[in-house]
């Protein structure tokens, strides 16, 4: 069995240009003398020696001369000139190593040098500002390497969209492909919302078929579903990994320590991930005698997790956890960040299927409408799992007699209300979507709010919670739950600079 992993020539490709234009090639194997060829309309005309360097030169002209049916549906110059650009931006990504000149009207419209790095090619081509935006993906899964740079959460929809997929370094269309890595997104963007997305797949020869479109557009995979997978864990773990550990920072917060003091741990996210035990409830248990909200047997806290390197933190308008850092002053919305922890809760306790219920002291009862009895019915098992016990009272009357308490804050019975409002209508299909759907809508609805004060226990609390979560950077809406002010920004603004 023989293996071919070189593109080769296109035979036909040049024979069929030549046939409606005029086609002129220059080459040589080595600089000095080479030979020119003049062709057109399939008609191969002079040929003769040519002083020339090292290379194959290809000029095509008047392209369907002798074609005026084909001519008369030529789109204009403006719409040609694009659509060889779009194809050479294509050339430009699957082949990063190679240096591209483009020139327009007789001037040069585009200049490429090789590129390292995916981001480099990216910043010669649309600008540095959007290639230092952009997540790193690289990623190895088996056989199979994914690679190449996605969008920010943050900055989804802020822009042109691109898509660009290779496959072993050919350059190709595939919806399911585009699909699986949209999917490493669900929870950090809006509904809707669709990412720029440059991805290469390297993958053994064996494993693909290429020749089943006739410009090699489009490929078919042995094992689809082990591929698409594999691209969208990379984008997901790349997510997960991008600068939010950055932005938490990475200093270590401890002035001093004695012998027996804890080590301090860096604030990177993997550290904390290493260092911190699950904690149970993210804050304190409520008190059982605190209105018909109050469990019936509250659990005992849990032993205090491993020793974090949390810094000083303060609250800004009960809205805010504010914090120093080397690089500037960093804020976290206490809100967004309470829905993230309390979403990857949510979704570790349905894949597991625990029921951390707490009853009620005094059961709640609901009367809801016709379309919320009806987002009930729909979700009811998943809303169990996460640790409501709902019993029906006739009509559309319903009894909570244990809920999750996932801060002493918790109103179950908004929350409730407030989650069945929003699943009214809601058409997700079953499975991973409707559980993400679910987890997202509830984590929003019981997250603290802005507006609630906040303990220095509380806040460093939720602040391990949320370095250790797999995307802290962002809400399960796509916003931003840090923001980082840098201190060249401040000195700028106060004429310091």
């Amino acid at each position: 069995r023989v293996g071919i992993g070189s593109f080769g020539v296109r035979g036909e490709a040049l024979p069929a240009i030549c046939s409606v234009s005029r086609l002129e090639i220059e080459t040589a194997p080595s600089d000095g003398v080479g030979t020119r060829v003049e062709a057109a309309a399939g008609a191969v005309g002079a040929v003769g020696d040519a002083a020339r360097r090292r290379g194959t030169t290809i000029t095509d002209s008047s392209l369907f001369f002798n074609a005026p049916a084909r001519l008369k549906f030529m789109r204009g110059a403006r719409s040609e000139w694009r659509a060889i650009v779009d194809a050479l931006t294509l050339v430009a990504l699957a082949r990063r190593d190679v240096r591209l000149t483009v020139r327009h009207d007789g001037a040069p419209a585009l200049t490429l040098p090789p590129a390292s790095s995916w981001r480099a090619r990216v910043a010669a081509l649309w600008g540095a500002a959007t290639a230092e935006k952009m997540v790193e993906v690289d990623d190895v899964a088996g056989p199979i390497r994914v690679d190449g740079l996605v969008e920010s959460p943050q900055d989804v929809g802020t822009g042109t969209r691109r898509i660009f997929l290779a496959v072993n370094g050919r350059a190709i269309r595939d919806p399911g492909l585009v699909r699986a890595a949209e999917s490493a997104y669900r929870s950090t963007i809006p509904a809707g919302m669709r990412p720029t997305l440059l991805l290469a797949i390297t993958l053994p020869g064996g494993d693909v078929d290429v020749n089943v479109h006739p410009a090699k557009a489009e490929v078919r995979f042995r094992d689809r579903w082990t591929v698409e997978r594999a691209v969208e864990g990379a984008v997901r773990r790349a997510l997960g990994t991008m600068d939010a550990a950055a932005t938490i920072g990475n200093r270590s917060w401890w002035s001093e320590r004695t012998d027996d003091a804890p080590a301090a741990v860096p604030l990177g996210v993997d550290s904390l991930r290493d260092t911190r035990r699950d904690a149970g409830p993210l804050f304190v248990e409520a008190s059982a005698g605190n209105s018909a909200t109050a469990v019936a047997d509250p659990r005992p806290l849990p032993p205090d997790p491993s020793p974090v390197d949390v810094p000083p933190l303060t609250q800004w308008r009960r809205t805010y956890i504010c914090f120093e850092h080397e690089q500037g002053m960093v804020l976290i919305d206490q809100h967004s960040a309470h829905e993230r922890v309390l979403f990857e809760r949510f979704m570790g306790v349905l894949e597991r299927g625990e029921s951390p219920a707490q009853r009620l002291l005094f059961p709640l009862t609901l009367h809801l409408g016709p379309a919320e009895s009806e987002a009930f019915d729909a979700n009811r098992e998943l809303l169990e799992r996460l640790g409501f016990e709902i019993e029906g009272f006739g009509g559309h009357t319903l009894i909570v007699r244990a809920v999750p308490m996932p801060h002493p804050r918790f109103d179950p019975e908004r929350c409730l209300r407030d989650t069945l409002d929003a699943l009214t209508g809601d058409r997700v299909a079953s499975g991973a979507a409707r559980h993400e759907k679910l987890a997202a809508t509830v984590a929003c609805k019981a997250a603290i709010k802005a507006g609630d004060a906040l303990s220095l226990d509380e806040m460093r609390a939720l602040f391990a919670a949320l370095a250790s979560t797999t995307l802290p950077a962002h809400d399960v809406h796509g916003r931003a739950t840090i923001v980082r002010i840098g201190w060249d920004e401040l000195e700028r603004r106060f004429g310091r600079r």
